[in-house]
């Protein structure tokens, strides 16, 4: 069933504003949640290490022990999954705000609070974090509003098959390569830029060469992220597609019918099943049955994405909404908490008023701070809205987008 700007945010106003918390939709607030703390998880080592040493296709760590096990949760089950359905939820958001294109007051919204969020980013990425994704979502967004009235088919056609031939891409490539076998993995491994533990030393001693070092690193390391981002815009913008499609058709707000939340529940545990099984430390990849197919299994971090979704909303489903909702509040600050998570994560490894933990600690280390970032955001999510209507940022972000004061005050 398609949902159109209206039953979904209650009748538009002739001015608009903020939705009010009582015509929130809970379970994308709750989807939002648990996204943005996942996100966190993938971040993590980012924050943590250069980005030389990040981008360097071999492990120039020597994860072992605790630190490898640390290093497997997160790449089994964080990473590109949380990534993915934020970029699904973000392309929901835009009809949210937006509306059909015929609205143009609403279409005049969407395009502010789009230019808003690009000058976010780019503060946020030249400033604090390289790793920023909100100038990219704006970039990506200017594009997908064009096509936000088409319905949830076409959508789901669009986004769904361009997004599933990624997928598809990205399981199929490490197959074949594996199955080309293990002198041309070697070759190949031989040839790709490596990172040295030299290298890696000098880039953490560059963040903490005292005075504005921190931000300088910061800065050079976000101008390269940022121009590598450009050619993820045909991955992005086919998710937000697909997202979009997926709310209209009810996916997102729980309408769906419970076999095939099931059945998406069923493929993304397989995944897992193979992923974890294949990858999991200790195991000699020529023991694998197949060639690559560690990294093929973490190709299909789609279906583990919407695995989660169904997940949730199943959980939701049959009586376990005590548990979910506690979601809900942190994704109704989603903007605020995102932002604040790279407050922190930067104050703690390299921000010249921290400890200036850069270069000290590797994934099981880091796992204690996620948790407790977690925890502190579970938190003070619902206590502060307990009082107000939206997050602080999100206050900010909404008044610069509509060009007027909005009630903060619950």
């Amino acid at each position: 069933m398609t949902m159109s700007a209206e039953t979904i945010s209650g009748v538009v106003s002739q001015r608009p504003g903020p939705v009010p918390p009582a015509d929130r939709i809970l379970q994308l607030d709750m989807l939002r949640g648990w996204a943005v703390l996942g996100i966190l998880a993938v971040n993590a080592m980012a924050f943590a290490w250069p980005v030389t040493a990040l981008m360097s296709p071999g492990d120039v760590f020597g994860h072992t022990g605790s630190n490898a096990w640390g290093d497997w949760v997160t790449e089994v089950f964080f990473q590109d999954k949380f990534r993915t359905l934020f970029t699904l939820l973000f392309g929901a958001s835009i009809f949210l705000v937006g509306g059909e294109r015929e609205d143009e007051g609403r279409g005049k919204l969407l395009r502010s609070r789009l230019f808003w969020l690009a000058v976010v980013g780019i503060l946020h990425g030249a400033a604090i974090w390289y790793g920023d994704i909100l100038l990219h979502y704006a970039v990506c967004g200017l594009i997908v509003l064009l096509m936000r009235s088409w319905s949830a088919r076409r959508l789901l056609w669009v986004g769904g098959g361009i997004s599933g031939l990624w997928m598809v891409i990205a399981t199929v490539a490490p197959l074949v390569l594996g199955g080309l076998g293990p002198e041309f993995s070697a070759k190949m491994a031989a040839n790709a830029p490596q990172v040295t533990m030299e290298q890696l030393n000098a880039a953490v001693a560059a963040y903490k060469a005292g005075g504005g070092a921190p931000w300088i690193e910061n800065l050079k390391a976000w101008g390269l992220t940022a121009a590598l981002s450009l050619a993820l815009i045909p991955v992005t913008v086919p998710l937000m597609l697909l997202g979009l499609g997926l709310f209209k058709s009810g996916f997102f707000s729980g309408r769906a019918p419970t076999l095939l939340y099931g059945l998406v529940v069923i493929a993304g545990a397989a995944v897992l099943a193979v992923d974890g099984g294949a990858s999991a430390p200790g195991r000699d990849a020529a023991s694998l049955p197949i060639a690559g197919l560690n990294e093929a299994a973490g190709g299909l971090s789609l279906l583990v994405s919407l695995a989660y979704v169904s997940m949730l909303l199943l959980m939701t489903r049959f009586g376990l909404g005590i548990l979910t909702g506690r979601l809900a509040p942190v994704g109704r600050m989603a903007f605020t908490n995102y932002l604040t998570q790279s407050l922190i994560m930067a104050s703690l490894f390299y921000l010249p008023w921290g400890p200036q933990w850069m270069g000290t600690m590797g994934p099981a280390g880091l796992w204690p701070i996620v948790g407790g970032i977690w925890a502190l955001q579970l938190v003070w999510s619902p206590l502060w809205l307990s009082v107000f209507t939206m997050g602080p940022l999100e206050w900010l972000w909404r008044c610069l987008t509509y060009g007027r004061m909005v009630p903060l005050r619950a």
